[in-house]
């Protein structure tokens, strides 16, 4: 008896008659923890953990519903063994509408993870990893491959307001603690400069975030996610730092005041940097500075498509 049952065959449900039947715009998996393979800024490839949504439309309206584990096996697979581009993606998004042997004609995926970079400190020989969050969405529907980019850079931003506010207050000190020498010795100056008095203010600066999303041209292969972090730091001119020493951190104070920026100069740079990029069809981004002025943050959107 027990024999017997044990090969018997597993019910299953999916192909039972459906109440209320029509096709599914989406049906799929969200929130699965999946390991992926990425290239770092130096070609190699790289295993890291991710957050990964996948769906197929369900076109067959009398099927009940689709194959889900066909999905996350077929997931699981391809995102550990090959690197992410957009050859790979079309072919990971091929084989899920495969999977589903006629009910789906449409897929698409949804990746999130934080991709590592190793960045060199500002002037000593030290190094320190950078992580950035990062999701790819892929879609495949008629054979056309949709990719979409949206990655977040952090960096420093000194308020050009506030850095002339207290120019102003460092030279009526100067004038006042000076106020009886016709011409100050350069020795003295130099030493009033390095003292305390040296500073009646200092302008304030805070960390802020450029949140950038951008849709990719079907002419390209690779996602060029290293190269648009890379320009865009280059672009804002103060990206933050990991090791740091005291040369570093004297280095990082004259970035600061070389890159004095509101929140509608930051976003005008990130502009820059994307509208002049062949690989981008469209983008928006939005920056934000996290006032130390204020309870608020400053924040500026802009957005374009490129011919």
């Amino acid at each position: 008896m027990h024999k017997n049952a044990s090969h018997s065959p597993l019910p299953d449900v999916a192909f039972e008659a459906v109440a209320l039947a029509r096709p599914l715009d989406w049906v799929g998996m969200d929130g699965m923890a999946l390991p992926i393979k990425v290239v770092d800024a130096h070609g190699q490839p790289m295993r890291i953990p991710a957050t990964v949504d996948v769906a197929v439309n369900l076109q067959d309206a009398s099927a009940r519903g689709i194959h889900m584990s066909r999905l996350y096996l077929q997931l699981q697979q391809s995102l550990a063994n090959e690197a992410l581009g957009a050859p790979a993606l079309r072919r990971l998004l091929e084989a899920c509408i495969g999977s589903q042997n006629g009910l789906a004609t449409r897929a698409r995926l949804h990746l999130r993870f934080e991709q590592l970079l190793l960045r060199n400190a500002l002037r000593s020989d030290n190094a320190g990893w950078k992580r950035y969050p990062v999701t790819v969405e892929a879609e495949l529907a008629d054979g056309h491959l949709r990719l979409t980019l949206a990655f977040a850079v952090e960096y420093s931003s000194t308020c050009p307001a506030s850095a002339a506010l207290s120019r102003q207050a460092n030279a009526q000190r100067f004038q006042e603690d000076f106020a009886g020498l016709r011409a100050p010795l350069s020795e003295a100056v130099g030493d009033w400069l390095a003292s305390e008095r040296g500073m009646a203010a200092t302008p304030h600066a805070q960390r802020s975030r450029a949140q950038v999303r951008v849709e990719l041209k079907p002419c390209f292969d690779e996602l060029p996610l290293v190269a648009l972090i890379d320009a865009l730091e280059a672009a804002l001119g103060t990206p933050v730092q990991t090791a740091v020493k005291r040369e570093d951190e004297q280095a990082f104070a004259l970035a600061n005041a070389a890159n004095l920026m509101f929140c509608e100069d930051a976003a005008r740079r990130v502009a820059s940097v994307l509208a002049a990029d062949t690989r981008v069809a469209a983008w928006q981004a939005q920056v934000a500075h996290f006032e130390s002025l204020h309870p608020h943050d400053a924040v500026a959107t802009v957005s374009g498509r490129n011919p």
